[in-house]
C-alpha cells in the first residue's frame, strides 16, 4: 500500500486533500488509491442535501455539522464496517464527537470554466475545527448536481474515519438527481416564495428524497408550500412499514427545525437499518451505477488515446453537422474500430 494511502487512512488531513486533488484531476494515482483504501470503506453515514439555487443549502449544512459535531460518537458508529473497522484502527466509539466531511459542489462556468467555491464561506465556524474536513468541488461541466469526482472523494473521507460525510450539491433542477446514487439519505431542500410551487415538485426531484426540508420557514407561502408537497405525497400509495418522506420546515440562519430535522435522519437510519433488502438494493443500485459510469468513461478515454488518429473526433463531429453522416452510424462505426483492434 502507498504511502499516502497509510497517512489517508491514519486521518492525515493533508494526504486527505492531496487524494480528493488525484482523483478530481482524473490522475492514475487517484485511481490506485481509490483500490488502495476501496475495502476499508462502508462505515461512514453519507447525508446528501440537494435542492434549487437559493435554498439555503449552505448554511442549512453549516447548522447540520453544528449540531452533528454535538452528539455523542456512539449515535453515528452503529453503521460501522465490521472486519474492515477493525483492520482500520478504529477508536472506541464513545471516544469522541463525531468526525465530519463536507463535500460542497459548486457549478462550473460554462464559459471560462471558473467556479467561484464559494460554499466554505457560510461554513467558516468550523474552520477550526479538526473533527471537521471541508472541501468545496467544482462540477467541470459534470451534470446531476454532483462532481465527477464526488463519490470517490466520499470514499476517500470514508476510509479516513469520517463518521458522517454531508454532500451538498449545486443548485439542482427537476431531474439533476444524481445524489441519491451516492448518499444514504437525501434531503431535498425547498423554499417559499420562488413562484408556482408546482414548479419545485416535478417528477425527478419528488422521487429522489427521503426526507423534504422546506427552509426559510419564517417567510411568506411557507406553510402553502409544505400543503403543496403533502398533496403530492398523497398521490403515492405507501404500503405498511413503507417510509414516507416527512416534511421539517426550518429557518437556517436562526437554526430552527435544524434539530427536529436532524431527529428525522435518525429515524430514516433505524428505518433502512430494519428494512435491510431495500438497503442492500439502493447500495447495489449504487456500485451498478458508478461501474457503468467508470467503464464508459474508460472505453471513451481507450478510444480517443488509442484507436483515433488526433482531429480525428473534430472531423466526424464536422461531418455530422454537415450533416455527411448520422450520429448512430459514426458511433457504431467507432465502437466496431475499438472492438476490432482490442481483439487483433
Amino acid at each position: 500500500m502507498s504511502a499516502l494511502a497509510d497517512r489517508l487512512l491514519a486521518g492525515d488531513l493533508r494526504a486527505i486533500a492531496r487524494g480528493i486533488s488525484l482523483v478530481e484531476d482524473d490522475d492514475p494515482a487517484g485511481a490506485e488509491l481509490v483500490r488502495a483504501i476501496f475495502a476499508r470503506t462502508g462505515g461512514a453515514y453519507v447525508m446528501g442535501v440537494t435542492g434549487p439555487p437559493g435554498a439555503g443549502k449552505s448554511t442549512l449544512v453549516d447548522r447540520l455539522v453544528t449540531l452533528i459535531r454535538r452528539e455523542h460518537r456512539a449515535v453515528w458508529t452503529g453503521r460501522r464496517r465490521d472486519g474492515a473497522a477493525a483492520a482500520a484502527g478504529e477508536q472506541a466509539a464513545d471516544a469522541a464527537a463525531p468526525s465530519v466531511g463536507v463535500i460542497a459542489v459548486d457549478p462550473t462556468s460554462p464559459f471560462t470554466g471558473g467556479a467561484v467555491l464559494g460554499d466554505r464561506l457560510r461554513m467558516q465556524a468550523h474552520a477550526a475545527d479538526e473533527g471537521v474536513f471541508i472541501r468545496s468541488m467544482a462540477t467541470r461541466g459534470h451534470l446531476g448536481g454532483l462532481a465527477r469526482a464526488t463519490s470517490d472523494a466520499a470514499l476517500l473521507l470514508d476510509a479516513a474515519g469520517k463518521d458522517v460525510i454531508v454532500i451538498e450539491t449545486v443548485g439542482v433542477g427537476q431531474d439533476e438527481v444524481e445524489i441519491v446514487r451516492t448518499a444514504d439519505v437525501s434531503i431535498v431542500t425547498l423554499v417559499p416564495g420562488t413562484g408556482d410551487d408546482v414548479q419545485a415538485l416535478k417528477a425527478g426531484i419528488m422521487e429522489i428524497a427521503d426526507i423534504f426540508v422546506v427552509n426559510k420557514a419564517d417567510r411568506e407561502g411557507a406553510d402553502r408550500l409544505v400543503s403543496a408537497v403533502e398533496a403530492n405525497l398523497a398521490l403515492h400509495a405507501y404500503g405498511s412499514g413503507e417510509w414516507r418522506p416527512p416534511i421539517v420546515k426550518t429557518t437556517a440562519t436562526t437554526g430552527h427545525g435544524v434539530q427536529d430535522l436532524l431527529a428525522a435522519v435518525g429515524r430514516f437510519r433505524e428505518y433502512s437499518q430494519s428494512a435491510q433488502p431495500a438497503q442492500a438494493a439502493r447500495r447495489k443500485a449504487r456500485g451498478e451505477h458508478r461501474l457503468r459510469e467508470l467503464v464508459s468513461q474508460r472505453f471513451i478515454r481507450h478510444l480517443e488515446r488509442h484507436v483515433m488518429a488526433p482531429g480525428e473526433m473534430n472531423a466526424i463531429v464536422e461531418r455530422i453537422a454537415a450533416r455527411e453522416v448520422d450520429p448512430y452510424t459514426a458511433a457504431d462505426e467507432l465502437v466496431g474500430r475499438t472492438l476490432g483492434k482490442s481483439k487483433g
